[in-house]
């Protein structure tokens, strides 16, 4: 595993349609209706090498969401013109593209070294390992559970929390509806990688543009 994929596929001409989120390039395809969906899906499982590498594909009446795999680390040089590949079958068929869709969210449990218990939380979650240090549900519907190794010296606080995966043009608008709604930015220090929000009660959790963040955001 390493970087080299996945600012590859950054980097990319003509994938457009896609964001890497934390769970690997994901893509939204609207259309008119479950049949449509339906019809479009079934499209894409005829795209060569797409069947058998951890795909996921997910339907509703809005249209079909396409993961290519289930990590960002996952990503190969490969995975650059399968992802037109994609695009381009589901424009064939009728898919709209609607990055404003796209979203990834996850479960940080944040522990002390030594006391990080992967496998009780893929236990209790009936989930399957994915690296060292998360795990994910086997059939692509929940969210991943990253367990975060906090620094021996800090204090455990806030030791749960939800992140929240999303392209980076969309930032502005989701930390916007959350303080509407709300909320409050507690740290702004990770800009452009991540933004802490925080509900009335003290619930926290990060709005995440890494590592889809680009220099084209909007100053927030």
């Amino acid at each position: 595993m390493s970087e080299q994929g996945w600012k590859a596929f950054l980097a990319a001409a003509d994938v457009g349609d896609w964001a890497v989120l934390h769970g690997g390039a994901t893509a939204f395809f609207r259309t008119v209706s479950l049949a449509a969906a339906a019809r479009l899906a079934e499209g894409l499982t005829r795209i060569a090498g797409l069947s058998g590498r951890g795909a996921v594909l997910t339907l509703s009446d809005r249209g079909v969401a396409v993961r290519l795999n289930r990590d960002l680390w996952q990503l190969e040089s490969d995975d650059i013109a399968l992802a037109r590949s994609v695009s381009a079958v589901a424009h064939e068929l009728g898919g709209v593209s609607d990055r404003s869709a796209i979203q990834e969210v996850q479960l940080a449990i944040a522990a002390k070294p030594g006391a990080v218990n992967l496998k009780f939380w893929s236990a209790v979650l009936g989930y399957a390992p994915l690296a060292d240090d998360n795990a994910i549900d086997p059939l692509g519907h929940g969210s991943t559970v990253w367990m975060q190794q906090l620094d021996a010296a800090k204090s455990l606080t806030h030791a749960m929390h939800v992140d929240v995966s999303i392209p980076g043009e969309q930032v502005a608008a989701r930390l916007q509806a959350a303080i509407a709604a709300g909320g409050r930015i507690v740290d702004d220090s990770h800009q452009p990688s991540h933004w802490t929000l925080s509900d009335s009660a003290g619930n926290r959790v990060c709005v995440c543009a890494w590592p889809d963040a680009t220099e084209q955001q909007e100053d927030i």
